[in-house]
């Protein structure tokens, strides 16, 4: 059929291409042949999309249990985009939760759907090959193999020499060196599909093709919720709960139909397939980032595709488009030609026997669009896959599977969410097709540490903004806010316009130095860490400033407020008013899904933005912002699922806030705030609405960093003389302003979690160290509850413990983790820490006899890390190696410290 549906008419052959025939894409007419089978009445669940998510989705839920499911297909299986994917199937990622998604996929792929239907896949293992051309590519390469081993996943880096043996048609003579990876392999899409399919309806559910959707009937609820009633097509209506949008590039209609945001966009992607190519027969596939090319095997051939920095948009997506084709643009992919030819110079001689140029969906950050939709219950997204659903599709139609019968998937899945994006960027069209296209660009990119994207920036700026701007100030993106990274001494570095990397005949941005200070830091090296540390040492010696405004502020009120606050939160929240309370929100299954401070407010008449309206009892919820949109969203559904009567209102744009941190902080806020200060007066964990120089703010006595220090939260309008007096009364303490790396680095030497990192859906707060943040001791019932404590009954299997290592040895997070030589898990954060000069790594450990990990487990055990591939000792931490007994939070510091520092910095 792919043959077939190929139109190479009006082609300009640039090499020596050998054209098939002319012939017209197929195309089923909407209701043209009527659905292959007859629709129920009702269903579970409708899956819509019968690609590889869609098929992956309903063999899951069916396999779950969940037999009245059924998949709706407008056309035939695959005939959207899966049919003419490459099916490439690599298992090494710079993501734990990717590699064990993609293990997923391999393992139903490979094994179980053969075990359980008789019928092969067409599953290729015929092993990858990843080409580094310079030291940075294969210093990546490395950090993968050393996940691979916590995994399981056998993997080799090979040298120039080496690699020519495995593949003696490659050209080495420009390589550094390469990872080899055995076990990975190739898919058939249609041998994949069909046999899902199959494995579906043996275990109850219903698979109908050639029956297009026409409709999405929501309904609302008493509460004012929508939610999903039913799927309407011209051949009936199936009523539903649940709908799950697998429609690929069509996608984002289908979402229209129900009133819900899909941001992707769809794209040209392609490859050629060469004539026959003697001696290729059983070489692995080869993807060479830096040329921006892969190599798939396909016989005795090859296909030759990639990503380049001017991909063509489709921007008219036409429903009536099945098994079809565009024609290739020859002028926008004979770069992968030149780089395919230059890899493997036998290429030069080949013809190309036929080209494949299909649409394909393309996200923001070049992860897809998955979970529960924010607008309507029950709407499911499982798209927007970036050409990567074939192996992805096993691992996430699992997850999407749980996602759908038990309120969450099993794994975090977070990078995934559609709730990792704000609201306010999910229909900007501008915002979608700039970062779209910079995260296609730069698919092949190596993947470092702080990379930071230059597409639609400045979408969501705070008061502060400008002035930390001419300050020095080198922002980062998250969740569409520009935050503080780091200052830098040489004067603005402004973040500017999106130059589409010069595509399309854009100028590109000239002498752009925010570019040139991101480079510097694109390193597995020790990046310049001059500022770093200074802003860090500032503050644990004198004080610093950090702009958090981004961070999420809301008012939870109304009359079963304390209802919901019991119930929400891990921690108890109800104190005296005035008490502030950090705390976990819980799913079912004891996992965290957020971390915040809750403050419990006066009731009262509104004073806005700094108090809501309370008659009764009401709370004030900050939360770090690059997550809100996913506690707003947390909250929101807890409380429809509870049928609580409240309000939950966002302030987030309305205040800024600033943190004033360090053992000199109380000196410098006593001269512009008009309460006492003192430790009696103002103790750590309570808040107050006080003035600042005649503004009113809401003080609060906070740490993220694990020094003395003060929150203040602003109104908008009076952030800049608040800032501007804190500065100036902070002068004479030789004040700085302080950006997000260093918290990065104060948290993780103090131990302070941070949510996504070393704290996720997935770790409970007993794994995670936060026991403390639960009220178990009491007799209040909280979401998760119960599972914690049948796994305190039974003793944790798996808890995070902190290293130290005395080498000055840079790492990110991933590294594996050895106990007596054994792998038991690996880093999920890494960082420098700058007062105690060591370097500093989170990981959660798992006992590999599936026993208790207790803390003779960790005294007992000699611990290594390895990082690409070298193994360095390490020192396992109980407690955090930086002020353990927490006297600096209580602004407890030794007499004569001020005058030590200063006799050590002379």
């Amino acid at each position: 059929v792919a043959l077939q549906s190929i139109n190479l008419r009006g082609l300009k052959y640039p090499i020596n291409v050998v054209p098939l025939h002319d012939c017209v894409p197929l195309v089923v007419e909407e209701g043209g042949s009527g659905p292959t089978k007859p629709l129920p009445k009702s269903a579970e669940a409708v899956v819509i999309g019968g690609g590889s998510l869609g098929c992956q989705t309903v063999y899951h839920l069916a396999k779950m249990g969940m037999t009245n499911v059924v998949l709706l297909e407008r056309d035939r299986l695959t005939a959207g985009t899966t049919w003419h994917t490459a099916g490439l199937l690599w298992q090494l990622r710079p993501s734990d939760v990717e590699v064990e998604l993609l293990a997923h996929t391999r393992q139903v792929i490979s094994h179980d759907l053969e075990q359980e239907t008789g019928l092969e896949t067409g599953w290729i293992q015929n092993g990858g090959l990843f080409i580094a051309s310079n030291k940075q590519r294969l210093d990546e390469y490395k950090r993968l193999m050393s996940l691979g081993k916590v995994y399981g996943i056998e993997s080799h880096v090979l040298s120039p020499a080496e690699t020519k043996d495995l593949y003696p048609l490659m050209n080495v003579d420009d390589l550094y060196g390469t990872l080899y990876v055995p076990k990975d392999g190739t898919m058939d899409p249609a041998g994949t599909c069909t046999t899902l399919s199959r494995a579906a309806t043996a275990r109850g559910a219903t698979v109908i093709e050639n029956c297009p959707v026409t409709g999405i009937q929501v309904s609302t609820d008493d509460m004012g919720v929508k939610r999903v009633k039913a799927v309407e097509t011209f051949h009936g209506t199936i009523q539903t709960p649940v709908v799950v949008n697998c429609a690929g590039v069509w996608a984002a209609k289908l979402g229209e139909m129900a009133g819900v945001k899909v941001p992707l966009v769809a794209m040209h992607h392609a490859y050629v397939v060469t004539e026959r190519i003697e001696g290729i027969q059983n070489m692995p596939n080869v993807r060479d980032h830096d040329a921006s090319v892969y190599l798939r095997l396909q016989g005795d051939a090859l296909s030759v595709g990639g990503y380049e920095q001017n991909p063509v948009f489709w921007d008219k997506v036409s429903d009536k488009f099945a098994f079809s084709l565009f024609d290739l643009d020859w002028d926008v992919f004979m770069q992968h030609i030149e780089g395919a030819i230059n890899r493997v110079p036998a290429l030069e001689q080949t013809g190309i026997k036929s080209t494949v140029c299909g649409p394909e969906s393309f996200t923001a950050d070049h992860k897809p669009l998955m979970g529960e939709a924010p607008e309507v219950r029950g709407f499911f997204l499982g798209c927007g896959f970036n050409s990567a659903g074939m192996m992805l599709g096993g691992g996430c139609g699992r997850e999407l599977a749980h996602w759908i019968i038990h309120g969450r998937p099993e794994k975090d899945m977070y990078g995934y969410d559609i709730r990792r994006f704000h609201h306010s960027l999910t229909d900007n069209n501008k915002w979608i097709r700039e970062r779209s296209h910079e995260s296609y660009a730069k698919n092949y990119s190596v993947v470092f540490p702080f990379d930071e994207p230059l597409a639609s920036r400045n979408m969501r700026t705070d008061p502060f903004h400008k002035v930390l701007t001419e300050q020095g100030c080198v922002f980062q993106e998250r969740h569409g806010w520009e935050r503080p990274g780091w200052f830098n001494q040489d004067g603005a570095a402004p973040v500017l316009d999106y130059d589409w990397y010069g595509a399309y005949d854009i100028s590109k941005n000239q002498n752009y130095k925010y570019n040139e200070l991101l480079g510097k830091e694109y390193t597995f090296d020790y990046p310049p860490h001059h500022h770093i540390k200074n802003e860090c040492l500032s503050c644990r010696h004198g004080v610093s400033v950090f702009n958090m405004s981004y961070f999420g502020k809301f008012y939870l009120t109304g009359p079963d407020a304390k209802k919901a606050a019991d119930w929400l939160f891990s921690a108890d929240v109800n104190k005296i008013p005035g008490s502030t309370v950090y705390t976990c929100m819980l799913n079912k299954r004891g996992g965290s899904e957020a971390d915040l401070t809750v403050s419990r407010l006066e009731a009262g008449a509104a004073n806005l933005p700094l108090a809501p309206e309370a008659n009764g009892d009401a709370y004030y919820l900050a939360i770090g912002g690059g997550v809100a949109e996913h506690n707003w969203n947390h909250i929101k559904t807890v409380l429809q699922d509870e049928g609580l009567n409240c309000q939950l209102t966002d302030y987030s744009e309305d205040m800024g806030m600033i943190s004033i941190q360090g053992p000199k902080s109380r000196e410098v806020l006593q001269e512009i705030l008009d309460t006492d200060l003192s430790n009696e007066a103002f103790p750590f964990s309570t808040h107050k609405v006080c003035n600042a120089v005649g503004h009113k703010v809401r003080a609060m006595r906070l740490s993220f960093v694990g020094e003395l220090g003060w929150e203040l939260h602003i109104p908008k309008d009076s952030c800049l003389p608040v800032y501007q007096a804190v500065m100036a009364a902070g002068a004479k303490h030789s004040i700085i302003n302080a950006g997000y790396r260093a918290i990065d680095s104060l948290s993780i030497e103090k131990g302070y979690r941070h949510w996504h990192a070393d704290l996720r859906p997935d770790d409970t707060p007993l794994e995670a160290g936060l026991a403390f943040t639960c009220k178990m001791k009491s007799t209040i019932p909280f979401l998760g509850r119960a599972s914690l404590e049948k796994q305190k009954a039974e003793g944790l299997r798996r808890r995070i413990v902190c290293f130290t290592i005395d080498e000055k040895v840079p790492m990110f997070g991933l590294e594996a983790i050895f106990r007596n030589g054994v792998p038991v898990g690996h880093l999920r954060r890494s960082d420098y820490g700058f007062f105690i000069d060591k370097q500093i790594g989170y990981g959660y450990i798992r006992n590999p006899d599936g026993g208790v990990v207790n803390a003779d487990f960790i005294k007992s055990g000699k611990f290594t890390l390895e990082r690409m591939g070298v193994v360095y000792e390490a020192k396992p931490h109980l407690k955090s190696p930086f002020d353990p007994s927490n006297n600096r939070v209580k602004g407890i510091y030794p007499d004569n410290y001020h005058n030590v520092y200063k006799a050590n910095a002379q």
